[in-house]
């Protein structure tokens, strides 16, 4: 009997609405069909090095169990600036120029960077990178940022468009809330299943040729949307986004959970994370132990009073450029698919009563190419 996911610490009736997302595979004949495996997956040919990445986090950060991982840590949560906006531009513009140093790359030989952040407009990553001179194209994919950047610059490459390309993303608690929630003035309450925007940013730099890990998979997401209309409840809006991205890689690859040695969705957080793996136990299948979320790792959750744990563009993108591609080059992972998740809502159609769509987009990076 499938279990009710209605058991979720979130209200789960509407869940029992998703359809099963596994279905027969799609095959189609194309110019790039030996790049294409499936319906939303490529297989790169080139798999671009990653060859070097950075993070930065401010005050909140410096107190969780990532501290370490990160290349640059703020006591003063303005990064020296005049308001929360510009303190985003300057944290990220230090990410990217950490990430450029570690790479021996300066950074106006970069050909490409794509970045994002979770402003209006992308202005904290326009800002960031005005000085440095180099073709800029900004992206907005809310908390999915780093992975749709990752991905698009892989592409870039593996297509043969350049070189060397930068992959950077951002968000601060504080201006995220001024944007999405309430003024910081306010003192909202936030009830159990909210999440808190990680101020926090971080930056990859992609060469053609160098040292491991690769990125050899891309699972591009389509918007998913469960009918969640609460903004303190961002898990489980995207829960089945993060499902459906999941579903279409492992159909689209061949490859189950147990082919990554690590599986890390961002940011679901405490909710989200329960949900997801309530949706893959009704097909049948476990995600095991090395599954992780980027909310529930970047906090001490309890200790930290984080909720449900972390969000933001910056919660993914820190946890993946500090913790997780540590661990690659220790040797802890060998295989892991970076999935991150975004809620693509504004503050104008929530305002409006619109329900909040959701993307997930999946990279399986690897210590060797495939």
């Amino acid at each position: 009997m499938r279990p009710s996911v209605s058991q979720s610490p979130a209200e789960g009736c509407f869940f029992e609405k998703i359809p099963r997302m596994i279905s027969p595979k799609t095959t189609h004949t194309t110019p790039m069909e030996t790049k294409r495996i499936g319906k939303q997956t490529v297989r790169l040919t080139l798999q671009p090095s990653i060859a070097a990445a950075a993070c930065v986090g401010g005050q909140k950060e410096s107190g969780g169990p990532l501290k370490k991982y990160f290349d640059y840590l703020s006591e003063d949560s303005r990064f020296g600036a005049k308001s929360w906006e510009k303190a985003e531009s300057a944290m990220l513009k230090m990410c990217y120029s950490i990430a450029c140093d570690k790479a021996k790359t300066p950074p106006g030989d970069v050909e490409y960077v794509l970045s994002g952040d979770p402003l209006n407009q992308c202005a904290g990553s326009a800002y960031a990178m005005r000085e440095c001179g180099v073709p800029y194209l900004g992206l907005y994919g809310a908390c999915s940022t780093m992975a749709e950047s990752l991905s698009l610059a892989a592409m870039l490459i593996d297509g043969g468009f350049c070189s060397i390309a930068a992959a950077a993303t951002s968000s601060h608690f504080c201006s995220a809330e001024r944007q999405y929630r309430y003024p910081l003035q306010y003192g909202s309450q936030r009830p159990p299943t909210a999440q808190r925007t990680v101020t926090g940013a971080g930056a990859v730099i992609l060469k053609t040729e160098g040292p491991p890990p690769y990125v050899t998979h891309i699972t591009t997401g389509i918007i998913a949307d469960a009918g969640v209309t609460d903004m303190n409840n961002m898990g489980a809006a995207m829960a089945p986004a993060a499902y459906d991205t999941l579903t279409a890689h492992f159909q689209d690859t061949g490859r189950g959970p147990d082919y990554y040695d690590a599986i890390v969705t961002g940011d679901l957080g405490v909710v989200g994370s329960d949900i997801l793996r309530d949706l893959f136990r009704r097909d049948g299948i476990d995600l095991g132990v090395g599954y992780m979320d980027c909310g529930r790792l970047i906090y001490s959750i309890e200790g930290q009073d984080a909720h449900s744990g972390g969000s933001g563009c910056g919660c993914s993108a820190a946890v993946l450029c500090g913790h997780l591609l540590h661990g690659m080059l220790e040797g802890n992972w060998n295989r892991l698919l970076f999935a991150a998740t975004g809620a693509m809502m504004s503050p104008t159609t929530n305002q409006q009563g619109e329900s909040i769509p959701a993307i997930c987009h999946a990279v399986a990076l690897e210590n060797g190419r495939c």
